[in-house]
C-alpha cells in the first residue's frame, strides 16, 4: 500500500484541521518511513525476489518493529504523546495515535501473509491483494482520490503556493507510485532502502501545502473542490 496511507491522511484533516497535513502524513507513514533506516542497520530484513507478487518484487523476511500491530500500536502511543506534549490538543494527540497502526490495517488487505501480530513467534497475515495488480490499484487510487476530495473540499489555497503546491504533490505521489509499476527491481537492499527514503519529502511537502492552505469546514460544489 502507497498511494492509501497517503489518502487517508487527506482524508482524516477534517476530523482535526488544526492538525498539519503533514504529521497526518507523518502518522500514517510512519512505519514506512523508519523502516528504510532499520534495513540500512540490518534490524529489519526483505530480499528482492522477481514477481513475488504481481504488485511487486520485495518478500518481507523480518520488520516486527515497523509492521507488526503491536509495534504500531506502541509507536502511535509514543507519536500521540509527542503530540500532545508540543500541541496540547487531546483530539489531535488521539486521531495521530490511531492513524499509526491504521497503516497495518491497510497492509493487511494487500500484503501476503508476511505481517506478524507482535514481535517473536507471531502468526503472519495478509489478504493477498497484491497478487491481483488491477484490483491493487482500483483500491490505491479510490483511496487516495476519497481522501484529497475530502481535502479539496474543506480547504482553499490561501496564495500560488497553496494552489499549485498540492497539485505538484499529488502529482508526485501518482508518478512515484506509477513508476514502481513500471521500474525493475531494485539492484540491491541498500539501492532500495536508500531510494525509500524519499518517503519524508513527501511529509516536509505536506506541512508546506498545509501552510499555505486554510481549513474552511464548508462543503463546496462538487463541480468546484479547492484544489486549484
Amino acid at each position: 500500500m502507497f498511494l492509501g496511507h497517503f489518502g487517508v491522511g487527506f482524508g482524516t484533516k477534517t476530523l482535526q484541521p488544526r492538525v498539519s497535513l503533514g504529521t497526518l502524513f507523518l502518522a500514517t507513514q510512519l512505519a514506512d518511513l523508519v523502516w528504510p533506516t532499520l534495513l540500512l542497520l540490518g534490524v529489519e530484513r526483505v530480499s528482492i525476489v522477481p514477481h513475488a507478487t504481481a504488485a511487486n518484487a520485495l518478500a518481507f523476511v523480518y520488520y516486527p518493529f515497523t509492521h507488526s500491530l503491536v509495534g504500531e500500536l506502541v509507536a502511535g502511543l509514543l507519536l500521540g504523546l509527542a503530540y500532545w506534549l508540543l500541541r496540547r490538543n487531546a483530539g489531535g494527540a488521539l486521531l495521530v495515535g490511531l492513524l499509526v497502526p491504521s497503516h497495518w490495517l491497510l497492509d493487511l488487505v494487500v500484503h501476503v501473509p508476511d505481517l506478524p501480530l507482535y514481535p517473536g513467534a507471531s502468526p503472519l497475515l495478509g489478504l493477498g491483494l497484491w497478487n491481483h495488480l488491477a484490483a491493487t490499484q482500483v483500491v490505491e487510487f479510490a483511496l487516495l482520490g476519497a481522501g484529497l476530495w475530502q481535502y479539496a473540499r474543506h480547504t482553499r489555497p490561501r496564495n500560488g503556493a497553496g494552489r499549485y503546491g498540492l497539485l505538484a504533490l499529488v502529482a508526485l505521489l501518482v508518478l512515484t507510485h506509477v513508476a514502481s509499476l513500471f521500474s525493475p527491481p531494485p539492484a540491491s537492499v541498500g539501492a532500495l532502502a536508500w531510494g525509500a527514503q524519499v518517503l519524508w519529502l513527501f511529509v516536509l511537502l505536506a506541512y508546506w501545502v498545509d501552510r499555505n492552505r486554510e481549513f474552511t469546514g464548508e462543503t463546496r460544489p462538487a463541480s468546484a473542490p479547492s484544489i486549484s
